[in-house]
């Protein structure tokens, strides 16, 4: 079985922000997918399982001791919550990625969102974190990292979703639509996947302006300077109920307000553009060698 993504998911980003992906996209080298007649990007979506320890089949429904397994994106700035783990970037206010564990089971459980509220990471230094305050008439939502409605199985687990250090400035036409359905998406897959392992993070992407140069050029907000960022994205592994290897989505979504009537999978893109365009590598503790997936691809 092969997955294919459309390279029509930069005809939605506007003038600008579409070519740059689109140099993203071209700049690959090609030697991991090619290209047919359509006009489409194929990928190989099954690659081997790296062996598990037996400790890791005891934690707690979507508990961060789980999200380890495959290697995280990259090493800086590490925290653990009850619920995912985080690299925190103090530079921008907002961390660079966030991994949670989902399924079935962590879907469901007795906490509720109204006992939540979102409150500083007082694990950062006050120079380098936001507060609810930058938020305030800045126009944009705080927009969640790791989902709350994905840990329901703990009120602290949801609890843990609401550090401002796991929310990002999203606009608010993104967030309640089109991220929201994006985020709904990931939690049905649980029917259909033994576990959902979804990476989150904010892009800052480059823009050609009117001299014809490409600059990368964010707004912040509040007395913090909190970052915007221009992108988001979200990577997601899916591993397979019988066990025998998982599957990967990428997504990478502009922060602006998005038709409804577009479809989430324009938005596919291959892993390869958000590790190019973000300076992370997804699940290192898989080979993804050339010559093996050029194997696989050719069974």
């Amino acid at each position: 079985m092969r997955r294919w993504c459309r390279t029509g998911a930069t005809l939605v980003f506007g003038t600008g922000l579409g070519a740059a992906v689109s140099r993203l996209l071209s700049a690959r080298g090609g030697e991991e997918e090619e290209e047919d007649g359509a006009g489409l990007l194929s990928r190989v979506p099954v690659v081997p399982v790296p062996t598990v320890q037996a400790s890791e089949l005891t934690v707690s429904p979507g508990g961060s001791g789980a999200v380890m397994k495959y290697g995280f994106p990259s090493l800086a700035n590490i925290k653990t919550r009850e619920s995912y783990v985080t690299s925190y970037d103090p530079r921008t206010r907002t961390a660079s990625w966030v991994i949670e564990k989902l399924n079935l089971a962590s879907l469901s459980g007795p906490s509720d969102r109204k006992f939540c509220d979102f409150k500083e990471d007082d694990s950062i230094h006050v120079f380098h974190r936001s507060i609810n305050a930058d938020y305030k008439g800045s126009g944009f939502d705080r927009g969640h990292l790791a989902a709350a409605a994905n840990h329901k199985w703990s009120q602290k687990a949801m609890e843990d979703t609401f550090y401002l250090s796991n929310v990002a400035p999203q606009n608010p036409h993104l967030n309640q639509n089109t991220w929201n359905n994006l985020e709904k998406l990931c939690r049905s897959l649980t029917k259909r996947y033994l576990n959902v392992y979804v990476c989150t993070g904010p892009l800052y992407l480059p823009r050609q302006e009117a001299d014809g140069k490409l600059y990368v050029r964010y707004q912040v907000i509040g007395r913090n300077h909190v970052a915007v960022p221009t992108h988001f994205f979200k990577v997601l592994i899916l591993e397979q109920v019988d066990g025998r290897g998982v599957e990967l989505r990428s997504y990478l979504l502009p922060n602006e307000p998005i038709d409804e009537k577009v479809p989430l999978e324009r938005f596919l893109v291959p892993i390869e553009t958000i590790e190019r365009a973000s300076g992370l590598l997804f699940i290192p503790n898989i080979m993804r060698r050339t010559s093996s997936l050029q194997a696989i691809t050719n069974k």
